[in-house]
């Protein structure tokens, strides 16, 4: 995986208060927990009971929309890798 593509997703990842990733229909809304070689992961839950981490490889995130929430106009806000 390229360094600039990794730098973005940790750019992303420091973006906003949650990260959403929409991909084939599902939304994933949470943190970044991990960045690796080929894969991110989210968390989606506040709790263990209520949450689930997600893996989702680098080669996915063409067809993903990327999205932070932004509290200083309250609403989400697009990410372009």
């Amino acid at each position: 995986m390229s360094e600039a593509l990794i730098n973005r997703l940790v750019e992303f990842a420091e973006s906003g208060n949650q990260q959403k990733i929409m991909l084939n229909g599902q939304s994933h809304q949470g943190w970044i927990m991990e960045i690796t070689e080929d894969a991110l992961l989210i968390s989606t839950g506040y709790a263990d009971k209520s949450g689930k981490d997600v893996w989702i490889a680098f080669a996915d995130l063409p067809q993903a929309e990327l999205s932070y929430w932004d509290n200083r106009q309250d609403q989400w806000v697009h990410f372009q890798l």
